[in-house]
């Protein structure tokens, strides 16, 4: 029973300011508490509902409390099943494990091993790097810019953003930043499949050049779809050419899915729209079916590591594998991942009609339920390439709109200035049309109130 004392927002905002870290970041941006959620839906300490287009960072695959989960947790509770083994082995383990082999390609599958991890995507990415530096005995790794890959002190190390490193001293070494194929704001200053073209080329003059000043890579790290840098999808040749670049050199490719994979971009997981086998695959969020889970999928070659080299007391979180395995299930038995695809299709296809009208939406982009529309101030001169400078500020006030309005969405990328769309992928037509109409309206008011200040 809540304390009536604790039944507004306000009131459990204004306790959880008191006594929690200064690191706090959603309630900043969004402000309310939860007291129930189901689906798409979440609803308020006063009883008003949102749809959630964050979905716990992309956790919530089948969204809030899906009867699936709810299902696969009690059944664990009621047969008496262990809730916590560290590594050693269940049923309820076995079953997960079976359930995600089967859903990666055979070629990966049928070589591959699996590392359980802590429960978070940074320290399965923290465990990525220390498989492929003691395979091979290198040190350098390779990653790029506008990557995120945790907020651990390894995965912060190899992730672009600047700010959260710019207090934290010696950081990890040997961290080298490649040039991602951003189209919209390309790094070499080209538009189109020129981007994309000379990323490839320049990254393979770097591998080749014996005055780099590049170590022999023990490993390279990328996400198919930039999450936090501002969803950003690289394209499939380039995605195919970082294979090929990798695989003639003896660089083990490893490939961060933490947000992308399990449907989320219209293929199980992202690498699939290439064609192409990572040499090792990094899963959290949504492979734990809405509980805390992270793995590492890895080619058996590349394990040498002697026993224990990496443990995490909570690896072995029972409902989070009962809850992944029966979503992994779900998600094939209701072939849910071509409806994302058509759906994601829909989303894109409405906010770039939407861009046709308002000129501060400068890029609309994204794979699958995975899309984020760049905000730009139209009235400043645009680049050589025919991009606009990024407006932040109107990206949180766009933000804050939709919130008002009922509608939980997430800024991200440079400046803070995407507003991403992440809804569970079990999100109807119909949903996804209330998601688009009320950005519009929220979009609309925000922008005339713009042009409003400019005049």
């Amino acid at each position: 029973m809540v304390h009536p004392l604790l039944s507004t927002n306000q009131a459990l905002l204004n306790t959880q300011a008191r006594r929690e870290s200064n690191a706090r970041s959603y309630p900043r941006r969004l402000p309310l508490a939860i007291s129930e959620a189901s689906g798409v839906y979440v609803k308020d300490m006063e009883g008003r509902a949102y749809i959630d287009c964050l979905a716990g960072a992309g956790t919530l695959a089948l969204g809030h409390n899906h009867p699936v989960v709810i299902q696969a947790i009690q059944q664990v509770l009621e047969e008496g099943r262990p809730l916590h083994t560290l590594d050693i082995t269940t049923p309820v383990k076995e079953a997960f494990v079976d359930e995600l082999f089967a859903s990666l390609p055979e070629s990966f599958a049928k070589r591959a091993k699996i590392q359980f991890c802590g429960p978070t995507g940074g320290d399965a990415i923290e465990a990525a790097i220390k498989l492929v530096k003691t395979a091979t005995g290198n040190r350098s790794v390779l990653s790029f810019q506008g990557g995120y890959h945790g907020a651990t002190h390894g995965s912060m190390s190899i992730s672009g953003n600047l700010a959260p490193k710019i207090k934290v001293q010696s950081l990890m070494p040997d961290v080298h930043f490649l040039p991602y194929p951003y189209r919209y704001r390309c790094p070499f200053g080209l538009g189109g499949e020129a981007c994309q073209q000379v990323s490839s080329q320049y990254i393979e003059h770097v591998l080749d050049d014996p005055e780099s000043g590049i170590l022999p890579p023990a490993g390279m790290i990328f996400e198919v779809v930039q999450g936090e840098g501002g969803t950003i999808p690289a394209p499939v040749e380039w995605l195919k050419e970082m294979r090929r670049i990798t695989k003639e050199r003896g660089i083990p490719l490893i490939i961060d899915e933490v947000q992308t994979g399990i449907g989320r971009t219209g293929k199980m997981f992202a690498f699939e729209h290439a064609g192409i086998i990572p040499d090792v695959l990094v899963l959290s969020k949504a492979i734990g079916g809405s509980l805390p889970l992270s793995v590492v999928i890895y080619d058996q070659a590349l394990d040498v590591w002697d026993p224990g080299a990496h443990i995490g007391t909570f690896r072995g979180n029972q409902m989070a594998m009962a809850a992944g395995a029966a979503t992994l299930n779900y998600i094939k038995k209701t072939q849910l991942v071509p409806q994302v695809e058509g759906l994601g299709k829909q989303l894109v296809d409405q906010l770039k009609a939407l861009q046709a009208d308002i000129p501060v939406l400068g890029d609309v982009r994204g794979r699958g339920l995975m899309v984020g529309v760049e905000i730009v101030d139209s009235t400043q001169l645009p680049d050589a390439i025919g991009s606009y400078p990024a407006h932040p500020e109107l990206a949180r006030k766009i933000q804050k709109e939709c919130f008002h309005r009922g509608l939980i969405l997430e800024v991200g990328g440079r400046h803070g200035s995407v507003i991403r769309f992440l809804p569970p992928l079990t999100i109807t037509e119909k949903q996804l049309t209330e998601v688009v109409n009320i950005f519009k309206e929220a979009v609309w008011a925000t922008y005339q109130a713009f042009k409003g200040e400019k005049r």
